[in-house]
């Protein structure tokens, strides 16, 4: 790097600080056109950097191309923003909350005006992880009461309830969780991972209801819902569906595998939905009939090559019937050089689907940016 001359990756990172910054000042002001832009000229750049450092390394991903894959977007698919991570659309679909950055403030942005508000910049140096729309409006945040370091903050956080009244800041509910959170789309259900100490259960999944009644966040009606002995499976809760009567989650085995499963709160009745062993299968996302989930996997390096794994990931549609077979690939991200796409979430009317653009390099769940995919023609849009 030559003397004076900034990196795209540290000069977004100062021009983000500057926008929360400017934020934290005036309140909940929309950020500046000029900052976005320039945002995106620093994404751009660090694409092109990686690709032509990829390019220059060997023949190991020979078959993807080099450059820039928002400078090749099919027209069904829209930039909401260009940074920003870990998309929740709203219970209308009118609203996209999001991260300003791993450990950042909590954003919300309209999806037809593009106005951005931010959630949390009446907190001094917030470190939220996630933020979730809840069936009522509010918002549940996931982030640790005070960070330690990256990894045990991620898999050691807080639960948080902030109301959706301006000014508003977040209340403890007295939850540890590891990693995300399950949100009901008809009511204030949730399902959390957590990590026990028990040491016959390494991890467990939790079901319960938040109750706002008594004048502070709580959480009543728990239930565990499933139980992991030992790592040989890491469990993680993703997706109510069918009324709330069924649970997607995922399984993390050896090797970075995922494994996408579903059960039955019925009946307890778990399905291996995926049924890829040794591959990359992550479902984020319900379809609002219950018959699809979409999902980040490595299947395409098939025929792509490179590592498999959270590095090398697309979105794909699978179908909820335990075979692993009706797949469709929906985002061809990782078909350029450094590139992949990751975190979607699917509106309750099933029109479009929200989901963050990265570079494999990237830790999972670190974002450069949002994009809405829309499954209707252009005319019905917005």
């Amino acid at each position: 790097m030559g003397e004076g001359i900034l990196s795209p990756s540290l000069l977004q990172f100062i021009l983000t600080k500057m926008v929360l910054l400017s934020m934290k000042i005036k309140g909940l002001i929309a950020y500046p056109v000029s900052l976005l832009v320039l945002s995106a000229v620093c994404t751009h750049a660090g694409y092109s950097q990686q690709a032509t450092l990829v390019k220059n390394a060997g023949d190991t991903l020979r078959k993807r191309k080099i450059g820039d894959p928002l400078q090749h977007l099919p027209k069904n698919i829209e930039v909401l923003t260009l940074f920003g991570e870990r998309a929740d659309i709203s219970p209308d679909n009118k609203r996209v909350a999001f991260m300003a950055k791993t450990f950042g403030d909590a954003l919300v942005i309209d999806v037809k005006t593009k106005e951005i508000a931010c959630l949390t910049c009446n907190i001094p140096a917030a470190a939220f992880l996630r933020v979730m729309h809840l069936s009522n409006g509010d918002y549940l945040l996931i982030g640790p009461d005070k960070f330690h370091d990256s990894q045990v903050s991620k898999k050691n956080s807080d639960l948080w309830y902030l109301s959706k009244e301006a000014g508003s800041k977040p209340v403890s509910i007295g939850q540890r969780v590891s990693e995300g959170v399950a949100i009901s789309k008809k009511s204030l259900k949730i399902a959390f991972t957590e990590m026990s100490s028990d040491p016959k259960v390494f991890s467990r999944i939790v079901m319960a209801d938040i109750e706002l009644s008594n004048g502070k966040p709580s959480l009543i009606n728990r239930k565990t819902v499933i139980e992991s002995a030992d790592r040989s499976c890491t469990l993680e809760a993703q997706d109510f569906y069918e009324n709330d009567s069924r649970l997607t989650f995922f399984c993390y085995v050896a090797n970075g595998a995922f494994d996408g499963k579903g059960i039955d709160l019925l009946t307890n009745q778990v399905t291996n939905f995926s049924n890829m062993p040794g591959a990359f299968n992550e479902p984020e996302g319900i379809f609002p009939d219950g018959q699809y989930t979409t999902v980040e996997m490595d299947r395409q390096c098939e025929w792509l090559g490179g590592a498999r794994g959270s590095a090398n990931i697309d979105i794909w549609k699978l179908k909820l019937d335990g075979k692993g077979k009706d797949l469709e690939r929906l985002t061809h991200f990782n078909d350029f050089e450094g590139g992949k796409a990751a975190n979607p979430v699917v509106s309750t009317d099933g029109r479009f689907m929200a989901f963050q653009v990265a570079k494999s390099t990237d830790p999972p769940g670190m974002g450069h940016g949002l994009m809405l995919y829309w499954f209707t023609p252009k005319k019905t849009r917005h």
